[in-house]
């Protein structure tokens, strides 16, 4: 005696049916832009990253026919395509908000206050990790590290820094870019939308007025180790432990120059010598 699938609790289905098609005049910029692209490699196929953001830069993510068109662009599979379009992080896969937030979660940020951050902003947008608000303009989610562990814990929007950040800055931030108020990054450009960020990581010019100029480098943190190899650094200040010939007054607090903080979003940080409640010294040996 035999069962039928349906018998057996098997739904085989119905088979995919081809991606639509981009409509021609969209298609037709398209191949213009992605011929541009092509162009600048020896081997055609190593195009396929740039064209994956280019498809992006349309609808916002990467659809089924963003990615027969990478095929069929650069003669490969739509498997192989697939499996580089789902591989890296930075390819949306479902339709997503104006902007990216995303919430480093990886260890230093976490034991800074990126933990406590993430679950503030899915509390105060009411979204999960990878979900999107319903006005359509933030999608949330924890990101691994983003070479910035100088200024954990670290936001970071449509891939440009907020450093520094607390739950109530990040709080006003998303509320900022919710209301379509002025949003600057710590060390970059002024935001643009995710698809025009997606455009520019394609590998186009930013044609937004002045934008290249905004551009930052990488914060002053980062660049001590450089200005030490230069002999450019003034020597280390020594810290001796509380109570030592040396010890600073508690009252003296450090203000951060304008090159620390560029951003209106970024936190003021709580250090050793800005927070007395919280003072640095020795660490105890056991049992004392």
């Amino acid at each position: 005696m035999t069962t039928s699938s349906s018998e057996r609790g098997v739904s085989l289905g119905m088979p995919e049916l081809p991606a639509p098609a981009y409509p021609d005049d969209v298609r037709a910029q398209l191949e213009a832009d992605a011929r541009e692209v092509i162009a600048r490699y020896p081997d055609s196929r190593s195009a396929l990253l740039p064209l994956l953001h280019l498809v992006q830069s349309e609808e916002g993510h990467v659809t089924r026919t963003g990615m027969q068109f990478c095929a069929d662009m650069l003669d490969l599979t739509t498997a192989e395509v697939t499996a580089v379009a789902t591989f890296y992080t930075m390819y949306r896969r479902k339709p997503s908000g104006d902007y990216q937030v995303g919430v480093c979660t990886n260890t230093l940020c976490a034991v800074m206050g990126g933990d406590a951050i993430f679950e503030s902003l899915q509390e105060h947008l009411g979204v999960g990790n990878g979900e999107t608000t319903d006005d359509g303009k933030v999608t949330l989610e924890h990101i691994e590290c983003n070479a910035a562990c100088d200024f954990a814990p670290v936001v970071m929007v449509n891939w440009e820094f907020f450093d520094n950040q607390t739950p109530g800055s990040a709080k006003r931030l998303v509320d900022d870019l919710r209301a379509g108020r002025p949003v600057q990054p710590t060390r970059g450009a002024r935001l643009c939308t995710f698809k025009e960020t997606a455009r520019i990581l394609a590998g186009f010019p930013d044609e937004r007025p002045g934008a290249v100029e905004e551009s930052g480098s990488a914060g002053p943190a980062s660049l001590v180790g450089l200005r030490l190899a230069r002999g450019e650094a003034a020597p280390a200040r020594v810290v001796h432990p509380r109570g030592g010939p040396h010890e600073e007054p508690r009252d003296r607090v450090h203000e951060p120059s304008p090159a620390e903080h560029l951003s209106s979003h970024d936190a003021p940080q709580d250090t050793s010598a800005s927070d007395p409640a919280h003072p640095a010294g020795p660490t105890a040996e056991e049992g004392e």
